[in-house]
């Protein structure tokens, strides 16, 4: 089935762009949340006649993920945790724990968008992925240090 897309869907494409997908997907997911419209002449004549304007918020979509990108890359998120002798730590950085920091930085970010596979429980480096727009994606530097106890 072909459709126009209404808004960006990272698996699919950018707004304004004519996709083909499974009859099921359209109907029971694109179609009734708004996100797309099927491809008829009269659907395409109006997205013919919006192009510039789709093109004009596309470009500024793309734009803002560019700055954010720079934004983050090279970023390094410094934790202290407390350890054990073996570098394992008693709790885990999580994708909470890097938003709040990110955030405590100025820069937001959804947390849907922090890609990490399970917590981080031992000291040392890691780097961890960002999406900030379509199709790409920043990596940051996260280092976990041990915390002294304290007394």
């Amino acid at each position: 089935m072909k459709l126009i897309l209404k808004e960006t869907i990272d698996s699919l494409g950018r707004e304004g762009d004519l996709v083909k997908v499974k009859p099921g997907y359209a109907r029971n997911y694109l179609l009734p949340q708004g996100k797309a419209v099927e491809a008829t002449k009269e659907n395409l004549a109006v997205l013919e006649q919006n192009r510039a304007e789709i093109q004009a918020r596309v470009d500024a979509e793309k734009k803002q993920a560019d700055a954010l990108f720079k934004k983050l890359s090279g970023i390094t998120l410094e934790f202290f945790e407390l350890a054990g002798d073996d570098d394992k730590l008693f709790g885990s950085v999580a994708v909470n724990d890097i938003y709040e920091k990110l955030a405590e930085m100025n820069v937001e970010v959804e947390k849907k968008n922090i890609f990490l596979a399970e917590p981080i429980k031992v000291l040392g480096e890691k780097k961890v992925s960002v999406k900030v727009g379509f199709d790409l994606e920043a990596e940051i530097l996260v280092v976990v240090k041990v915390q002294e106890p304290e007394g």
